[in-house]
């Protein structure tokens, strides 16, 4: 589909038979008429020549979202189209955080895409467009991810700090802070609920596991959260244009710890990064906080260990309910690497309060593919 849109016939063309051409477009991307206008109305604004137009559906992952690449041919121009349609409240108030978290970041200098249009009414945006390459495909064909990694870290760093600067909490569509409260029931129980119970098909209740995520979650929320918190800053999330940094989907942003988008980027099931290199860049980050202030330096090393858990427990969550749930099977796949990297941060604590915990994935880290862990959950 996408190859034959590539071009548009020079007889459409030539023939000004545009509106052929533009119920081609709403045929093949089921678009309503109402979004066709939205985004010719841009296009109006904008001076832009709409007889040598090429469009392309892009692939939204694990969200609900549908995106399209618009390309000007003769102008050299290019924007992504965004529909999110609010059909209840829960996407009113996301696509209300994606505007004004957006527009914010923006504002702030930060390496997001500018919102050119937008209508909240039926959840439409027209972007700026970062590119066609994320961090996943640049680490996967490159030998030396160090320096395009250190430009991450650099611009990661700034997020948290420049975007924490009058944030307003009002436009978070989940939480205002990332605390107690969201790691107990959005991460440990999501972890247990999703990937224990429908993933795994082991039982539904853990209560042997209770006194292990109360004290997780204590732990990790002692860290300071004032500054700006992405959660979901990992490789499929992070473009990389001619050597620049993007940095998109921020809807789930919030005041947060520092460490937890780093565990994001750091234990990203996307890519394969040997330990040598997490703990080459965990040392970058830190010698970044330094620089920084220095006072952030101890607190940070301390409770790092345990946001990054917590941020484990939230992707085996994830992935499980995409899988399960979502019937989104290419998530599958990532699940035993975050079985195995869960497992090494439990055991890299050396926290005995932990121990329940991992035990139960240490057993799940002997499996290695997916048909062994069906056997193994069939056994229990």
């Amino acid at each position: 589909m996408r190859e034959r849109l590539k071009e548009i016939p020079k007889s459409l063309s030539q023939s000004g038979v545009m509106p052929l051409f533009i119920e081609l477009i709403q045929l093949v991307f089921i678009m309503p008429r109402d979004q066709k206008e939205f985004i010719l109305k841009f296009f109006k604004e904008k001076g832009l020549t709409q007889d040598s137009i090429s469009i392309a559906p892009l692939p939204g992952d694990g969200s609900r979202r549908s995106f399209w690449r618009t390309r000007f041919i003769k102008e050299g121009a290019s924007f992504i189209a965004m529909a999110n349609p609010p059909r209840d409240r829960t996407l009113r108030r996301e696509n209300y955080a994606y505007l004004m978290i957006g527009k914010h970041l923006h504002l702030k200098g930060l390496p997001v895409p500018e919102i050119y249009l937008h209508d909240l009414e039926h959840g439409w945006f027209i972007l700026e467009d970062m590119g066609h390459t994320n961090l996943q495909e640049i680490v996967s064909s490159t030998k030396k991810p160090l320096p395009i990694y250190e430009k991450v870290l650099e611009h990661l760093l700034r997020l948290q700090i420049n975007g924490a600067k009058d944030f307003d909490p009002a436009w978070c569509c989940q939480t205002k802070r990332y605390d107690y409260t969201v790691m107990r029931r959005y991460e440990a129980y999501y972890f247990r609920d999703a990937f224990l119970f429908h993933y795994l098909g082991l039982k539904k209740e853990w209560p042997e596991l209770d006194t292990t995520f109360n004290h997780l979650a204590e732990t990790a929320s002692k860290a300071d959260s004032s500054f700006f918190l992405h959660r979901d800053f990992q490789s499929r999330n992070i473009m990389v244009s001619k050597g620049n940094i993007g940095i998109i989907d921020w809807q789930g942003g919030r005041f947060g710890p520092l460490g937890y988008d780093l565990a994001s980027l750091l234990i990203d099931p996307y890519v394969e990064l040997t330990r040598r290199r997490v703990n080459e860049l965990y040392e970058n980050y830190l010698l970044l906080i330094k620089n920084f202030d220095a006072g952030l330096v101890d607190s940070f090393k301390r409770h790092f260990p345990y946001l990054a858990i917590q941020r484990n427990l939230q992707i085996l969550g994830a992935f499980s309910y995409l899988t399960k749930i979502m019937h989104k099977g290419y998530f599958d796949a990532f699940i035993p690497k975050a079985i195995t990297t869960l497992y090494d941060l439990l055991h890299q604590t050396g926290d005995p309060k932990l121990s329940p915990l991992k035990d139960l994935v240490g057993d799940l880290a002997r499996v290695k593919d997916k048909k062994s862990l069906d056997n193994n959950s069939a056994g229990r």
